[in-house]
C-alpha cells in the first residue's frame, strides 16, 4: 500500500509573511491538495537571534486569513531540540562527528593556501583528525572522500542535480560554535519524526538538499521527494526576502494575495472567492504535475 503523502511549509518567524514565503507556502499546500495528502506547518525558530517577537503567531494568522489551513497542530523547532541532541549522539557514536576549533577568518585563511593546490570550496578538514592545540567550538559531520562524494537527486522541478561533498562543500557543521543547532540537523529530524514523504519549497535552498541527503543516510531516516519552485525576486534581482525589503501580505485582501503568489507558480484562474479559487488552483496544480492520471 502507498505511503500516504505528507507535506510541510516550515517558515523561520523572522518577520511577517512575504509573497515571496507564500509562494513556497502555496505550492507546498497545493502539492499536498492534490496528492490527497498531510499538509503540515514547522516553525523553524532556533535561529533565536534572527526571531522577532510574535512572528510566529503573525505569520499562522496569515495562513489562516488565506485559507491555507493544516491539518495537524503546528509544532516549534524550540520545542524538539531533545530530538536534535539524539541525533548528534547517535553520529557521534558512529564515530561521524568531530569537534572544530577553527574560527571563520581561519578557515578563510586556510582556504586561500588549500585552492592553490586543490579546487577545495568548502571547509579543509583542518580539525578532521584533532584540534591541534585549539578548543572545540563547533561540531562537524564527516563526508565522504572521492567518488563517493558525488551525491545527486532527481528535483521535481529543477531536474537532476549533483553536489561534490567534499569539493564544493567539506565536513558542515551540526552544532554551532554559539551553541545553537544548525538548520541541516533539525530540518532531517525533524521531516524525519514528522513522516514527511514530499519536500516543496524553494530554490534557494536546492543547495542545502545534497547535506541533508548525506545526513538523511547517515541516520537512516528516509529521504522524501523534493521540488524547489523558483524564488521571487526583487527589482534587482534580489530574493525576496525581509532583507531586501519585502513587505508584508494584506492579509485583508486573501483572494488577491493567493493570485499574485499563484502567477508566479503560473496558476491562474478566474474564481472570484477564496475556496473556488483555491480548488481550481489545485486542479491546476494536478494536471500540472500530472497527478493522479
Amino acid at each position: 500500500m502507498p505511503q500516504r503523502y505528507r507535506g510541510r511549509f516550515a517558515p523561520s518567524p523572522t518577520g511577517p509573511l512575504h509573497l515571496g514565503s507564500l509562494v513556497t507556502a502555496l505550492a507546498s499546500w497545493l502539492d499536498a491538495r492534490a496528492h490527497g495528502g498531510d499538509w503540515l506547518v514547522r516553525i523553524e525558530d532556533i535561529d533565536y537571534p534572527r526571531c522577532v517577537k510574535d512572528a510566529d503567531t503573525g505569520i499562522l494568522r496569515t495562513l489562516h486569513a488565506l485559507a491555507l489551513h493544516p491539518d495537524e497542530p503546528p509544532v516549534w523547532q524550540s520545542r524538539r531540540e531533545s530530538l536534535y541532541a539524539d541525533a548528534l549522539r547517535r553520529l557521534d557514536a558512529a564515530g561521524q562527528l568531530y569537534p572544530c576549533g577553527c574560527s571563520r577568518k581561519e578557515i578563510a585563511d586556510s582556504l586561500v593556501h588549500v585552492r592553490q593546490r586543490h579546487q577545495t570550496l568548502g571547509y579543509p578538514g583542518t580539525c578532521r583528525n584533532g584540534l591541534h592545540g585549539k578548543l572545540p567550538r563547533a561540531w562537524r559531520v564527516r563526508v565522504p572522500d572521492g567518488p563517493a562524494a558525488i551525491l545527486c537527486f532527481d528535483d521535481r522541478w529543477q531536474g537532476r542535480q549533483c553536489q561534490d561533498l567534499e569539493t564544493e562543500l567539506g565536513d558542515f557543521v551540526l552544532r554551532r560554535a554559539d551553541g545553537l543547532w544548525a538548520y541541516q540537523l533539525a530540518v532531517v529530524v525533524d521531516d524525519a519524526a514528522q513522516g514527511i514523504t514530499h519536500i516543496v519549497r524553494g530554490a534557494d535552498l536546492l543547495d542545502s538538499t545534497p547535506r541533508q541527503i548525506h545526513l538523511q543516510h547517515l541516520l537512516g531516516m528516509p529521504t522524501p521527494s523534493y521540488l524547489h519552485v523558483p524564488v521571487v525576486v526583487n527589482a534587482d534581482g534580489e530574493k525576496l526576502s525581509k532583507q531586501s525589503g519585502a513587505q508584508a501580505l494584506d492579509a485583508t485582501a486573501p483572494l488577491d494575495a493567493l493570485r499574485q503568489a499563484g502567477a508566479h507558480l503560473d496558476i491562474v484562474n478566474g474564481e472570484a472567492t477564496v475556496a473556488a479559487w483555491l480548488a481550481a488552483a489545485t486542479a491546476q496544480w494536478a494536471r500540472r504535475w500530472r497527478i493522479g492520471n
